[in-house]
């Protein structure tokens, strides 16, 4: 769910700041309410865009432009750098690729969803109708939800990695060297790309100034079912709120100065943002306590008591939100998590 602004936020000195260092913001629209992604263009060697705005004809229109403006066609376009799986940044990608024939870096374990998105996109529906069912969505809703989903899928595209990215690993420009993070939370895909030089960082979603990044229950690249069940829950789904602050608390360690986010303004100072984003996570893992009180609710009854109706229309981002604070609460023991008829339920212990 989004917040308001916040300390961190950038400004135009920081678009400013990243022009003369050679990178150029190109915002795209989406479809999504989330608004424009943004893309960053690379005046290096190769000339290099990373990310690419969703798969519409109205998004390619607004890039060729973009790209017109500084002096670039899509044809240019030698090296394309994937921040994490969701549409609005990979959408492009097959229409770029075969246009340009640049080389396409990403995370190696993104590498292989990639290559058939469709298919892992599908997959992708199928882990969140479980989720939605095991938490206590109904039946027809779920259904309806799926549905919606798959039409979105449209907006997503198929890409040949040519050069896998480790953890840890340096991405080599001409001009600058971009050291290559993985930080999950918001996608099991999410890499952020550091130059240590200029002190930028190439957030992706990992970071933004105004809205927090919802960890999306998402579906592990690897197969597996993610971190296991903190105190005992007996749910094998993924810890993303949990992976996502230790990804936050890693970021923090880095001496960056500016933040290139995927969404919204740069952002100036990213140790206090990260600082509010946790106190705001403890706080809603508060409420979700007092919520809960002394009754034994399912995630969708929190939400719908949290955010009534808007828990229907978007089911999943406010189920995952309260899992992922039902989480911290499992592990900090204030909260127990029991199933029965293939029905989570959760309750307050009597921990303080």
């Amino acid at each position: 769910m989004t917040d308001g602004a916040v300390a961190g936020g950038g400004s135009g000195d920081g678009l400013a700041r990243a022009a003369a260092a050679g990178i150029q913001v190109l915002a795209l629209p989406t479809p999504f309410l989330v608004g424009r992604v943004n893309c960053y263009l690379i005046e290096d060697q190769p000339l290099t865009l990373i990310d690419t705005g969703p798969n519409s004809g109205k998004s390619l229109d607004e890039l060729q432009r973009a790209l017109g403006g500084h002096g670039y066609a899509i044809e240019d376009l030698e090296l394309i750098v994937v921040t994490h799986q969701h549409m609005d940044h990979i959408g492009l990608l097959e229409v770029l690729t075969r246009r340009s024939g640049a080389e396409v870096a990403a995370l190696e374990l993104l590498a292989p969803y990639l290559e058939n998105f469709s298919a892992n996109a599908a997959a992708d529906d199928e882990f969140a109708q479980q989720v939605m069912r095991r938490h206590g969505v109904p039946d027809d809703l779920a259904t309806v939800l799926g549905s919606v989903g798959a039409a979105f899928r449209a907006f997503g595209s198929s890409g040949h990695v040519t050069r896998p990215l480790g953890d840890g690993e340096m991405l080599a420009l001409r001009d600058r060297q971009l050291k290559v993070f993985h930080r999950p939370g918001h996608s099991p895909s999410d890499t952020i790309f550091w130059d240590e030089q200029r002190g930028i960082l190439l957030g992706g979603d990992h970071l933004l100034a105004r809205i927090s990044s919802n960890p999306l229950l998402s579906r592990p690249l690897s197969g597996g079912a993610g971190a296991a069940a903190p105190n005992g829950g007996d749910d094998d789904r993924p810890r993303a709120l949990l992976g996502y602050m230790e990804s936050l608390r890693a970021t923090a360690k880095l001496p960056v100065t500016l933040v290139l986010a995927g969404h919204g303004e740069p952002v100036l100072d990213h140790v206090e943002l990260i600082d509010e984003r946790c106190r705001m996570h403890d706080r809603r893992a508060r409420k979700v306590l007092r919520v809960l009180g002394s009754r034994s609710l399912t995630a969708f009854e929190i939400a719908l008591e949290m955010w009534g109706n808007v828990a229907v229309t978007q089911a999943y981002l406010t189920l995952s939100e309260v899992l992922g604070h039902l989480d911290v609460l499992l592990a900090d023991g204030r909260v127990e998590e029991t199933g029965q008829d293939g029905v989570a339920r959760f309750r307050a212990t009597d921990r303080p």
